[in-house]
């Protein structure tokens, strides 16, 4: 029993490792043939005469959010609207959940939107994918402010009020996972440093898919991709360019950009990003920040891939497999054997 237990400890210390290194050069990867139809697809989209710059500053998601049917909850599946404050959450459960709270594990997700746009069901979806690929973690989504009406710091605000209502209702931060795309990768580091720099405890790890993490727009990946990226390029009237989110504030204040804070005692990260994204230097950034740190950080640069391509969700092999890298993470921080 003692052997087995020192071959579970060095297999769980080589994968902890393994988030540290970097993908093989020498491995290139290529771009399926759904990939590259789902990027084409992608891009018509944005740029379709009136639906395009709608889709491209935000409004479109708003208009879908706000009459989009409800949302399907799978019979297996239990999702409670909880009013915290000025926000609202979502929480995604079993419905015949037994364990008590302190032994269930958490995904936090916030959305994408650029701070402009409001949670839709593509994010309830998403919720039921990462309960699936865990087995059964709860999934707590935060449909937090956004602007103009509620610039910065509303969304801060809204993301570590639910953090603290997890704590509240007995989740321990070693099984809770802050999970963001686009915007809310963004807000995932921010909370995690507003957290870090309060001395709360930290969660088991983090999860970004194509973050802003700079609002500054200072990486070298906005001018060389401008023309590349499907949804923001050829463009300055996107959600990219607008300001009412930091309004009267410096975007270059960490809290608002992630890429100008310090990384020491943060917890494991997953950060995927597409090639072809204007934000692509804003992980890479970030990535390398942390690292230097000390933080274990696995960066994936998903070739040939547009903005939150992971949202396809089981449509193409890159979001498959994105989602197959998220699973493969999460087994490594918590030590869970879900899918055994």
């Amino acid at each position: 029993m003692a052997d087995r237990s020192k071959i579970l400890l060095k297999t769980v210390t080589q994968q902890r490792t393994d988030l540290t290194k970097r993908e093989d050069s020498s491995e290139k990867e290529e771009i399926s043939l759904r990939g590259k139809t789902a990027r084409e697809l992608v891009k018509v989209a944005n740029h379709l005469p009136v639906l395009g710059p709608m889709r491209r500053n935000g409004d479109l998601q708003n208009l879908i959010s706000e009459h989009e049917h409800s949302w399907k909850c799978p019979a297996e599946l239990k999702n409670t609207v909880i009013k915290c404050g000025l926000f609202k959450m979502e929480l995604l459960e079993s419905a015949d959940h037994v364990k008590e709270n302190s032994e269930r594990y958490c995904i936090l997700q916030l959305h994408g939107g650029g701070y402009y746009g409001k949670m839709h069901n593509t994010y309830r979806a998403v919720a039921a994918c990462y309960h699936e690929i865990t087995g059964g973690f709860d999934v707590l989504s935060v449909d937090y402010r956004v602007a103009p009406a509620n610039p910065y710091p509303a969304a801060l605000e809204d993301a570590v009020g639910a953090y603290k209502w997890l704590l509240e209702q007995g989740y321990c931060p070693e099984h809770i996972i802050i999970s963001g795309d686009s915007a809310g990768g963004g807000l995932t580091l921010a909370l995690c440093m507003y957290l870090r720099d309060r001395r709360f405890k930290m969660p088991a790890g983090l999860i970004t898919m194509s973050a802003w993490t700079d609002l500054t727009r200072s990486g070298e990946s906005y001018q060389e991709n401008y023309d590349k990226d499907p949804i923001f390029g050829g463009s300055h009237r996107t959600l990219v360019y607008k300001k009412g989110y930091y309004l009267n504030h410096d975007p270059a204040t960490p809290y608002i950009s992630p890429v100008y804070g310090v990384y020491n005692r943060f917890p494991p990260m997953l950060m995927q990003v597409g090639e072809l994204e204007m934000l692509r230097d804003d992980t890479v950034s970030v990535a390398k920040k942390a690292r230097a740190a000390g933080v274990k950080v696995k960066e994936h640069i998903y070739p040939g891939m547009f903005h939150v391509f992971q949202l396809g969700l089981n449509r193409y092999p890159e979001s498959k497999e994105a989602w197959e890298e998220i699973r493969h993470f999460i087994h490594i921080i918590t030590g869970e054997g879900f899918w055994d």
